[in-house]
């Protein structure tokens, strides 16, 4: 079977572009993030036609993540276990579109959107370590069986997996505490495959809009798959598709693709 994760940045403005690498890329279950639409919008009818099942969770124009699978989805749920919620100042918190689990192909998987933190001062940077500990504590519950949690964890856990730890725009994803936090993720049995496969240095699957960061190599490695034991050990290989940030109406983030045996 082969799994993908991707943040697609808004998935009615790259539908074209992500039905294409389908077709090309011989994917069973895509893990999407940033869908950036309700389940009424998703384009689902493209989806279908290359016969993808979908499930769709999204709540405004903000945020939202989707699982495409061609070898069924079952036991879908659109949160976590005690998955926080957040709420700006004066408005009633809500549990965001972040999270999205379905049994696929005999996999559990979950399609993630780790809150970014947006600046050390902020509320947000507490929502997002919570975010991730909370995650940590639910996986204790399906690390028994083939899981994997994937997705765009706004943490570049290494020196190595950022361009820059001085970047402006990743002071909330470098920090001790995000790390600390992001590697708990191993803590009940859990492995993140891009390292057993992929080179440490420079192997990025993000790249800012701004200031031209594509063409100067001036990335992060911030989306990943954690896998559970019995997943982790069906892994053959992961790859990130770097040539999906090229080109008109790129995401600005890649796919990172799972293969198992």
């Amino acid at each position: 079977m082969r799994l993908a994760t991707w943040n697609v940045n808004s998935v009615r403005a790259r539908e074209e572009r992500i039905l294409d690498w389908l077709r090309s890329s011989d994917t069973d279950v895509l893990a999407m993030q940033e869908i950036k639409c309700k389940p009424e919008q998703f384009p689902l009818a493209g989806f279908e036609a290359l016969g993808y099942e979908v499930a769709v969770h999204g709540l405004n124009q903000w945020n939202g993540v989707a699982i495409a699978s061609r070898v069924g989805l079952d036991d879908v749920r659109t949160s976590f276990p005690d998955q926080p919620s957040f709420g700006k100042p004066g408005q009633e918190p809500v549990i965001e579109a972040r999270a999205l689990g379905a049994v696929a192909g005999g996999v559990r998987v979950w399609s993630l959107y780790v809150p970014n933190g947006r600046g050390l001062d902020d509320p947000h940077y507490a929502y997002k370590l919570d975010f991730l500990a909370r995650l940590r504590d639910a996986s204790a519950g399906w690390s028994d069986e083939p899981t994997a949690l994937v997705g765009d964890f706004n943490v570049a856990p290494l020196p190595t997996d950022i361009w820059s730890e001085e970047d402006s725009e990743a002071r909330t994803h470098v920090t001790p505490e995000a790390r600390a936090a992001f590697a708990a993720l191993a803590d009940h049995g859990y492995e993140e495959l891009s390292r057993r496969f992929l080179p440490q240095e420079r192997t990025y699957t993000f790249w800012d809009y701004k200031q031209l960061r594509f063409p100067k190599g001036e990335g992060m490695r911030i989306d990943f798959i954690y896998a559970s034991e019995p997943l982790a050990a069906r892994a053959k290989d992961v790859t990130i598709v770097r040539d999906e940030r090229k080109g008109k109406g790129a995401s600005d983030h890649v796919p990172v693709v799972l293969d198992i045996d």
